[in-house]
């Protein structure tokens, strides 16, 4: 058992934590335990924790109001665990907790990586031309290479339903929107539908997509340029990887350029006006790298639109309740207007 640990980060009870490594990895118990929450997640927390003279990261749901399926833990932990021979970089996995009387949530440990998450412009504004331009190109490689795993060739067969993906989507958004609604929200129940009476079959299905692709879910480096992990699994399934490419061109060209205001906590780092490619740039590399047949992604950027606008209004609505950790929280809420806006633009050009 590791020694009683006094200030514990919010969310994160160290005393309970030690208790539960002694029992199941000693080897991660071997002294007193301290921990810091990483900044910046908008979603599931993410710690850093100081084992004895080891450091790992833990992850867990976000405290309070939390949407269904939204925050798996498990899902994470499989998905991280079955990548882990493959050509996508991801951290080792360590342990699993699916028990929630230990840290009132499920949670799970992994392997800290080197590396950089270039979420912000302070992070961003320092890169050279050259450096941007090889951060977005590798992140594209790095999709294609996601997206070209077999399934079943890593454990994955079952990992969720190809066929109807895009519509359960669609389905799935909308239960998740009426569980956060808190305000009325002009111009969200129309793209709801629209939506969902215009959804393709999805050609590509049968990939796995990992949900919520974007460069501040990476850990890179600049020198070399280099991915050395993808982070933040927690929306990962089977379905059609055009979905995960809308909703990058939803955080690159419609938060990252000019449809919300500049600075804002999504994407304040991201896109054309931080200085990177385009996002057509980003689609012609990763079609060039990939089997994928991307035609037009109009219906895929709504639905990224939609997804976004759900997950900021329910980030806003728990930060109503006084549940969010950190900071850039106050005006998240501010993006589902011009998120709504610009999915109705692009689900009317389908």
């Amino acid at each position: 058992m590791t020694e009683p640990t006094a200030g514990s980060p919010a969310g994160l009870d160290l005393d309970r934590l030690g208790g539960y490594l002694a029992a199941h990895r000693p080897d991660l118990a071997a002294g007193p335990l301290r921990a810091e929450l990483i900044a910046g997640g908008r979603s599931n927390l993410t710690y850093l924790v100081h084992a004895g003279d080891r450091d790992v990261v833990l992850r867990r749901p976000p405290l309070g109001h939390v949407l269904a399926t939204a925050h798996d833990m498990a899902r994470e932990f499989r998905v991280v665990s079955a990548l882990a021979p493959t050509d996508v970089p991801v951290p080792g996995a360590l342990l699993l907790c699916t028990e929630p009387d230990v840290l009132g949530a499920p949670f799970y440990l992994m392997e800290r990586v080197p590396g950089e998450v270039f979420r912000s412009r302070a992070r961003t504004d320092r890169l050279t031309g050259e450096q941007r331009h090889g951060l977005a190109m590798t992140m594209m490689d790095t999709l294609a290479a996601l997206h070209a795993v077999e399934p079943a060739a890593v454990g994955l067969a079952d990992f969720g339903r190809p066929e109807g993906f895009l519509a359960r989507q669609v389905r799935r958004w909308s239960g998740q929107l009426d569980r956060s609604r808190s305000r009325p929200l002009t111009g969200i129940d129309e793209l709801r539908d629209r939506l969902a009476a215009t959804a393709p079959e999805g050609a590509n299905a049968g990939r796995i997509v990992h949900g919520d692709f974007r460069l501040d879910n990476l850990l890179a480096t600049v020198d070399p340029v280099t991915v050395t992990a993808v982070l933040d699994w927690e929306m990962a399934t089977l379905g059609d990887p055009l979905a995960d490419l809308g909703l990058l061109l939803t955080y690159w060209d419609v938060l990252g350029a000019g449809a919300a205001p500049a600075g804002n906590p999504v994407a304040d780092g991201l896109g054309p006006r931080a200085g990177f490619p385009s996002g057509a740039e980003l689609i012609d590399r990763y079609a060039g790298r990939s089997d994928v047949d991307v035609g037009p992604l109009h219906w895929h950027v709504a639905l990224g639109c939609f997804k976004l606008a759900v997950i900021c209004e329910g980030i806003h609505y728990r930060h109503t309740l006084g549940q969010t950790l950190g900071e850039g929280f106050d005006t998240i809420g501010d993006l589902v207007a011009p998120l709504v806006a610009h999915g109705l633009t692009a689900v009317r050009e389908t």
